[in-house]
């Protein structure tokens, strides 16, 4: 079990939606949690209002995780769960993406998680108790939707990703443990998410609300603090996944089925 209380975690994406969520989960277990985000104004916010520490930060830029390392370690003197989940979400059709579209997307939502990789598992290794990474990623990696293949691309590194880091550090460095966590429909301001888009990219990623869709009534909505409380038990129990929407199995199996007939469609060559 990894523990919550009297440890330090960051959250990146902080400052609203699901990672703001984390945090409070995180700091009613007794955690001292940094907050990250590109928004100055609505981190600042949520800091005060919730009892964490802010920092400013583009998880797209090396440079401005690092520092977020740095600061990390110097104002706490250490780093124990680390909590990759700033996260962009805008559509569009592959066949009319560019390239500033791709570099946009991949540059927050898979190099985003690299870069707390690589910054903060160092970090996590040294410590004598271990610690914890936690990846968002997304239902769309079970059920990819139309319209959604930037993001799911982005979303599927971010699984593989986690799930071969989660291995190597099982027979490395085992007290560093590794959860992707994967949310169904949550109640977050990911629909508007072309207002963070940097000045001077072009491309036809839009935004899109997904509360407004027809068939948004009849899909559970959580808040994100459960989502919160979901993230923190995984944690806890050291689990690979945390599952916001259990009832969504039938919908990933059916995918799973489909590609158990492409395997069962030829026979072993030789």
């Amino acid at each position: 079990m990894t523990e919550i209380t009297r440890r330090v975690a960051v959250v990146t994406g902080g400052a609203s939606g699901i990672g703001r969520g984390i945090a409070e989960a995180l700091i009613d277990y007794g955690a001292r949690v940094v907050i990250a985000d590109i928004d100055d104004d609505a981190l600042k916010m949520t800091a005060a209002e919730i009892g964490a520490h802010p920092a400013v930060t583009d998880v797209a830029s090396a440079s401005s995780v690092a520092a977020l390392a740095d600061a990390t370690l110097s104002e706490f003197g250490r780093v124990d769960i680390v909590v990759n989940n700033a996260g962009i979400g805008p559509a569009g059709k592959v066949a009319d993406l560019t390239l500033d579209d791709w570099q946009w997307m991949l540059g927050v939502n898979l190099w985003g998680v690299i870069h707390g990789i690589r910054f903060f598992l160092p970090h996590l290794i040294a410590n004598p108790g271990g610690g914890h990474i936690v990846n968002t990623a997304s239902m769309a990696i079970f059920n990819p939707l139309p319209g959604l293949g930037a993001y799911t691309a982005s979303k599927m590194g971010v699984q593989g990703l986690s799930e071969v880091l989660a291995m190597e550090l099982a027979a490395d460095h085992p007290n560093v443990h590794v959860t992707i966590l994967p949310p169904g429909p949550v109640r977050t301001s990911i629909g508007r998410s072309l207002r963070h888009r940097p000045p001077g990219q072009h491309g036809s990623l839009a935004d899109i609300d997904l509360e407004a869709a027809p068939e948004a009534a009849a899909l559970r909505y959580i808040k994100p603090r459960l989502a919160g409380e979901i993230v923190a038990r995984a944690i806890r129990n050291d689990d690979l996944y945390a599952i916001t929407h259990p009832e969504w199995w039938p919908r990933v199996n059916q995918r799973a089925e489909m590609i158990r007939r492409e395997f069962d469609r030829y026979p072993p060559m030789l």
